[in-house]
């Protein structure tokens, strides 16, 4: 069977992706791969609000809420481990590590508890309610985290040294480059298998029709609640990754900007398209680079271009470079 056009488009986009790092570590330029890095964990961010927003039909403005955890879970654990201090020592003792295996499993706990409170609640309402909702429990967190003296405050938490894998040097920038293209391949992956499984097929149903699905013995509020707990997992992986990356976790990884910054990515690639999230957080580190060093107001062509693509390219990048709508 031959391959569509966006198929194609996507197979590129990944060459492109492992390609400009090996190129730029060949020429020693160290700082391009850590801006392909940053695309990756970044449209991992994506890849994770997509399958809310762009299958679920879910318009959330809280994702950096998860985002920020998945931060602080790599922070905390880190901390805790690098000063020999026990995170909690009664009832029984819990000490910090630095394996990033360990925290992105905490990472994924944490998010998914959060996440399964938030939306329980948030589910109930619909349209703007839910995004104001969503918005608020996201900004109620990074509150908190701002208020949080023993993990920094407002000041963030270092992480003097970049957490561990098995068998990889995660301080080469290369290295580090090839585990977080590794885990934004498993997180698209994931999502095609979920959207195109009986439960993707659900969830489609929910979005377009809840009482037809209610009909035929469905409840679209728990398709859609374990797409939000699914949603925000990811996210937060990506949260983990993002800390590690800058060796840094702040509060400003939980603030409303940066839930505008991940559905930005979603736009700009495409609302569900498969590799949407990952063109469009390219798109945004590219135009920040370049143009960034250029004037102080950056964003201004930004904001232009995603109101071109909003009103005349609703399938985003992907879907102008492709040429055909998306198929449920």
């Amino acid at each position: 069977m031959s391959m569509n056009r966006e198929t194609i488009l996507n197979i590129v986009l990944a060459a492109l992706l492992i390609a400009v790092p090996v190129i730029a570590q060949i020429m020693g330029e160290p700082f391009i791969i850590t801006l392909a890095t940053k695309v990756a964990i970044l449209g991992m961010a994506g890849v994770g609000l997509n399958i809310a927003l762009g299958y679920g039909g879910l318009v959330s403005f809280g994702h950096a809420a998860f985002f920020g955890i998945g931060g602080y879970a790599a922070g905390i654990l880190a901390s805790h481990a690098l000063n020999y201090e026990p995170i909690m020592e009664a009832p029984f003792e819990i000490n910090g590590t630095t394996q990033m295996i360990v925290i992105w499993i905490v990472a994924l706990i944490a998010s998914a508890l959060v996440a399964l409170l938030i939306g329980a609640i948030t589910l109930r309402t619909s349209g703007v309610y839910f995004i104001m909702i969503t918005l608020a429990f996201a900004q109620m967190i990074y509150y908190f985290a701002i208020s949080w003296p023993a993990y920094g405050g407002e000041d963030g938490l270092s992480i003097y040294v970049r957490n561990s894998f098995p068998g990889l040097n995660t301080l080469d920038p290369i290295s580090f480059f090839a585990l977080c293209a590794a885990m934004l391949g498993i997180a698209i992956a994931f999502s095609a298998v979920l959207i195109r499984s009986r439960f993707g097929l659900a969830l489609h149903g929910a979005r377009q029709n809840s009482q037809r699905m209610m009909a035929i013995g469905i409840a679209p509020f728990r398709v859609r609640l374990v797409a939000f707990v699914i949603s925000a997992m990811i996210t937060a992986w990506a949260g983990a990754l993002y800390a590690d990356l800058n060796r840094f976790v702040s509060p400003s990884m939980l603030s409303w900007h940066m839930s505008g910054e991940i559905m930005v990515f979603v736009i700009l690639g495409g609302v569900g398209r498969l590799f949407g999230p990952v063109a469009g957080a390219a798109l945004y580190i590219l135009l920040e680079h370049l143009l960034g060093g250029m004037f102080e107001y950056w964003q201004l062509p930004l904001g232009i271009l995603l109101l071109v693509v909003v009103l005349f390219a609703r399938g985003g990048l992907i879907g102008l470079l492709a040429g055909e709508r998306k198929h449920a």
